[in-house]
């Protein structure tokens, strides 16, 4: 069955399964006078083939595997990722590099790209900036760079008529996700700060929201997407009230996934994430860690 579509002016919107809930995605068609330009391939993409195989260019808001499983479809037009980001375009190498995982999950991962998501490299890939833009003919899609999902994620804006693909700031219950080795929870604080400075005036998320049409009810979900960030920090601090733990100990517990969910990059990626949020509690205090590896509140 075909995705659902939605269309403002030049800008197609087809619907993943569940609104492009991972692992699927929403693909975003925009097309110009001169030139049809696609924001990321999710899975849905090889359900729409027909309507994808004469784009002139791809352009990536970021680089990871939910993102490029329609590139195969357009072999021969350019792609566009974030500098940041284009080296795991590239290569196998580059995108194992970017996940960052222990060395002992690397051939399941690639399994995982490979089969699942159709991964195939684009050593053509071309690298772009902060503010870079596209001129398809009456319509100008502008780069604006939002680090932290990733190093280089970036959100695209389309004008007319003031569209803006926010990729992986999705706006879901789950919350931000930066729980690999080029993620940065630092650098995403900082870039969600940005988000309601965009001017736009409907929203598209690369999951789960789909499109937001009422700045009103972006502004919450961003604000609640936001909180996520918070409610983690303080779930461990209130374990480590509980008794001394060492990162491994604290993994164990999940804070970003449920438990009984299996994935080949969960550990890491809890792993990850926990960590960063250890090093915001050690640099203000609400954390101690003692001479070998238990964290544990101050005092305890």
């Amino acid at each position: 069955m075909e995705a659902a579509q939605i269309e403002f002016g030049p800008v197609k919107v087809y619907l993943g399964e569940k609104n492009g809930k991972y692992p699927d995605g929403n693909q975003v068609v925009v097309t110009g006078s001169d030139s049809k330009a696609i924001f990321d391939t999710p899975l849905s993409a090889n359900r729409i083939a027909e309507r994808l195989r004469d784009a002139d260019l791809a352009i990536l808001g970021h680089v990871h595997e939910d993102h490029v499983c329609g590139l195969h479809l357009i072999p021969d037009a350019p792609v566009f990722a974030p500098w940041a980001d284009v080296k795991a375009l590239r290569s196998e190498e580059g995108l194992m590099a970017h996940y960052g995982y222990a060395a002992h999950v690397r051939d399941e991962m690639l399994s995982l790209v490979r089969e699942k998501f159709g991964f195939r490299p684009r050593p053509d890939a071309q690298g772009y900036g902060d503010g870079a833009e596209w001129d398809l003919g009456g319509v100008r899609v502008r780069a604006i760079h939002l680090p932290g999902h990733t190093g280089g994620h970036s959100v695209l804006v389309v004008d007319p008529p003031g569209v803006a693909f926010l990729g992986d700031i999705d706006l879901s219950g789950f919350g931000p996700y930066y729980g690999d080795g080029c993620s940065s929870l630092v650098d995403f604080a900082e870039s969600l700060e940005r988000v309601p400075d965009i001017e736009a005036r409907i929203w598209i998320t690369s999951h789960h929201k789909g499109v937001v049409t009422d700045r009103d009810e972006f502004l919450a979900l961003l604000k609640r997407f936001c909180s996520r960030i918070g409610e983690r920090e303080q779930a461990i601090w209130q374990a480590l009230g509980v008794r001394p733990m060492t990162l491994d100990d604290l993994v164990t517990l999940r804070f970003l996934y449920p438990q009984g969910y299996h994935e080949v990059f969960v550990d890491d990626a809890e792993r990850y994430t926990i960590r960063r949020h250890l090093e915001r509690l050690l640099t203000a205090g609400r954390v101690a860690k003692d001479d070998g590896t238990y964290y544990q509140l101050p005092g305890a």
